[in-house]
């Protein structure tokens, strides 16, 4: 999650966590019952809280500390679920190598996160004057 400066747009948080050895960044463990999805599959909540994180004021800057953060994302379907992909029909490594059923939705977030000394919260957003998905993929290869 990042942070950036009204006006200059300048980075002045980048709250992550860490670059482990495997060289996997941007990803973080959550507790199973941290997603919740719908009967119907058109409906899912993504709620964590208090996860432990670093911040580094900028990607991969030198400096770190501790902070944790906090956020819900709930994504509904607003349309029909659509087909997509071509599985087994092309070569692992082709980008249609994946399945799935997906439909347009729309979402909305909110975030929250600290440091010492630091703390923010956002109002909620929507996807709105941007685009979601909802669906299921079973990915045949890392596109």
């Amino acid at each position: 999650m990042d942070l950036f400066e009204p006006g200059s747009g300048s980075q002045v948080h980048d709250f992550n966590g860490g670059i482990p050895p495997s060289g996997l960044f941007w990803t973080l463990p959550v507790d199973d019952d941290a997603l919740e999805v719908s009967r119907s599959r058109r409906r899912a909540v993504l709620e964590v809280r208090d996860v432990q994180v670093l911040d580094s004021f900028q990607f991969g800057g030198p400096n770190q500390t501790p902070a944790t953060v906090s956020f819900r994302i709930e994504w509904r379907a607003t349309g029909p679920t659509t087909p997509r992909g071509k599985g087994t029909t092309v070569p692992a490594d082709d980008q249609g190598a994946f399945l799935g059923d997906l439909a347009v939705a729309r979402s909305t977030a909110s975030f929250s996160g600290s440091e010492f000394g630091f703390s923010f919260g956002s109002d909620e957003a929507t996807t709105d004057r941007g685009y979601a998905q909802l669906g299921t993929v079973r990915n045949g290869t890392f596109l």
